[in-house]
């Protein structure tokens, strides 16, 4: 006859398996229960382990990415890595392989730091004014800007706000077909900057303002006219658009009273159409560089070109030998670097070697200065401090003149 388990008796109640309900039962019942439990106690203990969960991609994508050394070491690159040191690296439990790539030694650049780096930022910030080093992320940063005095460094001011109307492929500045309105006070705002800092040299550039009329050309000559105002001495280049292929716009910047008229051609013929913005070609830019040289023919022209887009020799003469026949003056050369994963890629890390091949070349070919080299950009200041020697050259070789002809003159009144 089964008989009723006291209460407290029962090996269910100092059971660890708390999911079995306590209730009363027969002996056999229990016993039964029990049985069951201990089964499934044992089945649960004997069931193999889930298997460690494989990486996500995500994961093997960090794992191959820099290491955080990369990004703290006052050597580290700041942008893309060894591209002449590819290792193939295995990745995740299939095995499956994953190419890394890494910036080429020469490419390194310090992280900017010093005072006067963080003073012409403050500065920059408290007048409201954007400089194409910071939105083109230009690698010359901390060496331009941290010069050892004001007077030895260089920042290149960006006119006319920070959002370009046109989309390059190359390019890291901000799109937009609508953006901000010009601010009236700007060019007053940028002399008394300038003036401020006390530089001998400056570059303004802008971005392309197709919305406007005028495409900021009349923005740009008073920003110009200002400065000379302010700072009669300081040396000014302007990089400018194209202004949508329009001469009176270009005469009007190079009648403003600046000293070196810029625009940049950025790439060979053949590649223009896949790199530029469909609304600039390499034939218009030749177009602005002419006008400007015809309409102040003592003024210097200076363009610039990127290397590693896939350009051939042939190609980099034809580019050379057209840009002589429109009388431009220097030119400079650089590695394209990609900005960010939505910006063509990189075809080639063009070695130091080459640059010097095209440096020197170009001086055979008759350019008066030529800047080349894996991190010099449009507006090097290696660039500028020899384009600055030579326009004082030419100012001391035109007071020698004047100087001669007034000494004839008093000659021949005696």
């Amino acid at each position: 006859m089964a008989a009723s388990l006291p209460r407290s008796r029962c090996l269910l109640h100092s059971s660890p398996l708390r999911s079995i309900p306590r209730a009363r039962a027969t002996s056999s019942n229990c016993a039964r229960t029990f049985a069951t439990a201990i089964d499934a106690q044992s089945h649960a203990t004997a069931q193999p382990a889930k298997p460690t969960r494989a990486p996500t991609a995500f994961r093997d994508k960090i794992n191959a990415g820099p290491s955080f050394n990369d990004f703290v070491s006052p050597n580290a690159p700041l942008a893309p890595s060894e591209a002449y040191e590819i290792r193939t690296a295995q990745v995740g439990p299939e095995g499956r392989k994953k190419t890394i790539t890494r910036l080429p030694e020469w490419l390194k650049t310090p992280i900017p730091s010093n005072q006067n780096y963080k003073k012409i930022k403050s500065d920059l910030r408290g007048l409201g004014l954007h400089t194409v080093c910071e939105e083109a992320r230009c690698p010359n940063i901390s060496d331009c800007w941290g010069g050892s005095s004001k007077s030895a460094a260089t920042a290149t001011i960006m006119l006319m706000g920070d959002t370009c109307t046109r989309g390059c492929r190359f390019c890291a500045v901000k799109t937009s077909k609508t953006p901000p309105p010009l601010d009236p006070h700007e060019p007053e705002n940028t002399a008394e900057a300038l003036k401020r800092w006390g530089l001998g040299y400056v570059v303004l550039t802008s971005v392309d303002r197709d919305d406007l009329a005028d495409g900021g050309a009349r923005h740009f000559a008073e920003t110009i006219m200002k400065i000379k105002q302010k700072a009669p001495a300081m040396l000014v280049e302007a990089l400018t658009g194209d202004y949508a292929g329009d001469p009176d716009m270009v005469k009007l910047v190079a009648r403003s009273g600046l000293d070196v008229y810029a625009h940049n051609v950025e790439t060979v013929e053949e590649l223009s159409p896949s790199v530029r913005d469909r609304r600039a070609n390499f034939r218009r830019s030749l177009h602005v560089l002419r006008t400007a040289k015809e309409t102040r023919p003592n003024l210097i022209t200076k363009t610039s070109m990127m290397l590693g887009l896939g350009e051939t020799e042939e190609q980099m003469w034809h580019a050379l030998k057209e840009l002589r026949k429109n009388n431009v003056d220097v030119v400079t050369f650089g590695q394209y670097m990609r900005p960010t994963k939505r910006h063509m890629p990189v075809h080639e890390y063009v070695t130091p070697d080459t640059f010097e091949l095209w440096r020197q070349r170009a001086l055979d070919m008759g350019f008066l200065y030529c800047a080349s080299g894996p991190l010099v950009r449009s507006s090097y200041k290696a660039g500028e401090a020899f384009i600055e020697n030579v326009l004082k050259k030419r100012a001391a070789k035109r007071n020698e003149v004047a100087d001669a002809q007034a000494a004839e003159e008093i000659m021949d009144r005696i």
